[in-house]
């Protein structure tokens, strides 16, 4: 979009999903940004207000900084192309494929993209049999991953290093959560990759004090998670990693900007998952990238409003 035809802005942040206040640290640093370039911002809080209040007149582009449920699964998207305000970020099934991790891990597979060997249940089939027989057939050993199939931030994820602890941590999630995924652990380095616009930015490697990058990891400073910047890998490897993200990014037909989440072991880039809407906080990676490449985290903000669209 030409930005001299832009001026109206509504940032679209906070939300009812678990990610809510990091959806509201992302809201408030892009509207100072958006702000600082000129442009008139107004806000909507869908924890607020329904999002059938938001009126068409006077909004030229709707900036998406919603996390989690409802606001990067395929909802508030929906009700975006409803109204025909162009918006930013993933459309309605890409951003529903990449948040259901089942779904994008068929596309990761049918796409030759390697991603962790996993099963899933829903709790009204949990039978322990079943479960021991799965992690038997798909050949998957201790420590093992356990997940909900629609969450972000690593909300909910367990690494459990035994049987016990297994379906200790099934019984607590099947509480909160319908879904779970069952996957192998795969150690070695975190690599983390931006895209922008179709366009690998780059990579960046993570060293968590944690046993892996959880939500503790990823937003409070007490984590202590070290960050490198380029990765340390090498030019050959780094260049993949970029390859195979650029690739994830187009085989779920994402826009904007999207953060593909990689671990490096034995050699091999095995993608845990993609995420399209990546948190633009202060310990946020996508900024931290860009700011690597040159690029400010206003100029940022605004090649991400650039490319909003609508019937994506």
């Amino acid at each position: 979009m030409k930005k001299k035809k832009i001026r109206n802005i509504l940032v679209v942040f906070g939300g009812t999903s678990g990610e809510r206040d990091v959806s509201l640290e992302t809201g408030k640093a892009c509207i100072k940004a958006l702000n600082s370039k000129g442009y008139k911002v107004s806000t909507f809080d869908p924890k607020k207000k329904k999002f059938s209040s938001i009126k068409k007149k006077n909004i030229d582009i709707i900036f998406n900084a919603l996390h989690g449920k409802n606001g990067e699964d395929g909802v508030a998207q929906s009700y975006f192309e409803y109204l025909k305000i162009p918006y930013t970020h993933s459309g309605v099934i890409s951003s529903f494929n990449a948040m259901n991790k089942v779904n994008s891990k068929k596309i990761f597979t049918k796409n030759n993209i390697k991603t962790p060997k996993y099963f899933s249940f829903y709790k009204e089939d949990f039978e322990k049999n079943f479960i021991k027989k799965n992690i038997k057939d798909k050949k998957i050993t201790f420590p093992i991953v356990i997940k909900p199939n629609n969450e972000g931030s690593s909300l909910g994820v367990k690494v459990c290093k035994n049987e016990k602890k297994l379906f200790k941590s099934i019984r607590l999630l099947m509480r909160k959560y319908d879904e779970l995924i069952i996957e192998e652990y795969i150690g070695g380095k975190e690599i983390q990759v931006a895209v922008l616009n179709g366009n690998p930015l780059g990579a960046i490697e993570l060293i968590p004090k944690r046993l892996f990058y959880d939500y503790k990891a990823k937003y409070t400073k007490e984590a202590k998670t070290k960050h490198v910047m380029p990765a340390g890998i090498s030019k050959e490897k780094y260049k993949k990693v970029l390859t195979i993200a650029k690739k994830t990014h187009k085989s779920l037909n994402c826009k904007g900007v999207t953060r593909s989440d990689f671990k490096f072991y034995k050699n091999k880039f095995y993608l845990l998952e993609i995420n399209t809407q990546p948190g633009m906080t202060s310990l946020s990676l996508v900024p931290e990238i860009a700011a690597y490449k040159g690029l400010s985290f206003e100029n940022l903000v605004e090649k991400i409003l650039l490319d909003a669209g609508i019937n994506k």
